[in-house]
C-alpha cells in the first residue's frame, strides 16, 4: 500500500543541509498520484489560491507565491524564496534561499526551463531609470538553462515598448548587475561583479573577468573577452580582447577562439586582418577607413566568413547612435 507523508511531519525537520536535501527529494504521495506528478507545499509557505502550480513542485517554508504567479512542473523553491507579480517560471526552475523573482508592477517576468536563481538574487524587479513612469508596463524575458548566482540583480525594461532579455545557457556569477533594456545572448560567462548599464547588448560566447563596468548603449561582440577591472565605454568588436581602466583593444581573444572550435586557418586569417586594421607597421599607412576597405577587398581575407563577420561588427559600431569601438594602440617599431 502506498504510504502517505503527512505535511505536518516536515515542520519537525531542522533546516540543516541534510534535512533540506531530504525535503527536496521526499515528495508526498497521494492516492492515484506518482512521485513525479505530486507537488508539496510546506505549511509555513504563503501561496495565493489563484497561483498556478505545476506538477512535482516543491515549495519550502517561509516562501511567498503571489496571485498571478505560474510555476511549471518540477520547480523547487528553497526556504525563504519569493515570487511576486505576473511571473511565469518554466519547468525545473530552482529558486535558492532568499531569491526574489518578479515584482508587483504592470508587465511580466518570464523564465524558460531549467534556470537556477541563486541565494538572495533579485530578478525581474523595477528598473533604476528615472525616466520610468509609474504604471507603465515593463518586461523581463529569460531563456533556458541559465545559472544566476548569489546576490545578482536583473531589472525589467524601462518602458512598455522594450524588454530586458537574457538568452540561453548563460552563467551570471555573484553580485553581477544587468540593468534595464539589456539584450544578452547565449552561452556568456559574466564573472563576479560584472556591471552592465542600461541598453547594453552582449552577443554570444563572451567572457568577462571580474569587476568590469560597461557603459550604457555599448555592444559587446560575440567571442570577445573583457579583462578584469575594465571600464568599457565603447563597443567591443567580435573576437577581440579588451582591458584597461578605459578599455583598449589588446588583440584577439585567441584562447576563447580555440576553445570554441575555430580552425587554425580561421584564427590565422583573423590575426592577419587584425594586424592590417589595428597594427600597421608603416606610420604613414592609410587611414582607418581605408585599412578596413583593404581587408574587405583582399582576395583571401575578404573570403573568410569569420573575417567578414569581424569587419561587419566594426562597421556597425560606427553607424548612427552607436558609440564606436574601444581605442587601440598604434603599432610602432620604436
Amino acid at each position: 500500500m502506498t504510504s502517505v507523508l503527512k505535511i505536518g511531519k516536515l515542520s519537525r525537520y531542522c533546516l540543516s543541509s541534510l534535512s533540506l536535501q531530504r525535503f527536496f527529494t521526499t515528495v508526498p504521495y497521494v492516492s492515484g498520484a506518482t512521485k513525479e506528478t505530486s507537488s508539496f507545499i510546506h505549511p509555513n509557505a504563503v501561496v495565493h489560491p489563484n497561483a498556478i502550480i505545476g506538477q512535482g513542485v516543491s515549495i519550502g517554508p517561509f516562501c511567498t507565491i503571489g496571485s498571478s504567479a505560474k510555476l511549471g512542473d518540477g520547480c523547487q523553491l528553497y526556504p525563504g524564496s519569493h515570487i511576486f507579480g505576473n511571473t511565469e517560471l518554466g519547468e525545473q526552475c530552482i529558486l535558492l534561499t532568499g531569491a526574489v523573482v518578479g515584482d508587483d508592477l504592470p508587465g511580466q517576468t518570464v523564465f524558460g526551463c531549467n534556470n537556477i536563481i541563486g541565494h538572495h538574487a533579485v530578478v525581474g524587479v523595477k528598473c533604476q531609470d528615472m525616466k520610468y513612469e509609474s504604471g507603465d508596463e515593463c518586461f523581463l524575458h529569460v531563456g533556458n538553462n541559465n545559472e544566476i548566482r548569489e546576490h545578482a540583480s536583473i531589472h525589467r525594461s524601462s518602458r512598455s515598448s522594450d524588454r530586458t532579455v537574457i538568452g540561453d545557457n548563460n552563467l551570471i556569477m555573484g553580485s553581477c548587475h544587468i540593468a534595464h533594456d539589456c539584450k544578452i545572448g547565449n552561452s556568456n560567462i559574466f564573472a563576479n561583479n560584472t556591471l552592465l548599464a542600461g541598453h547594453v547588448v552582449v552577443e554570444d560566447y563572451t567572457h568577462t573577468a571580474g569587476a568590469i563596468v560597461v557603459h550604457q548603449f555599448c555592444c559587446v561582440g560575440s567571442f570577445s573577452f573583457i579583462g578584469g577591472g575594465s571600464v568599457v565605454s565603447q563597443d567591443v568588436p567580435k573576437y577581440t580582447m579588451v582591458a584597461g581602466e578605459r578599455a583598449e583593444l589588446r588583440g584577439l581573444n585567441l584562447e576563447g577562439l580555440r576553445r570554441r572550435g575555430f580552425t587554425i586557418t580561421e584564427i590565422k586569417s583573423l590575426r592577419a586582418a587584425y594586424r592590417k586594421i589595428f597594427m600597421p607597421v608603416d606610420t604613414n599607412a592609410a587611414g582607418f577607413e581605408n585599412r578596413l576597405t583593404e581587408v574587405e577587398e583582399d582576395e583571401k581575407l575578404g573570403q573568410v566568413p569569420a573575417v567578414c563577420s569581424m569587419l561587419q561588427s566594426i562597421r556597425d559600431s560606427f553607424t548612427e547612435n552607436r558609440r564606436g569601438i574601444c581605442k587601440f594602440r598604434q603599432w610602432s617599431d620604436s
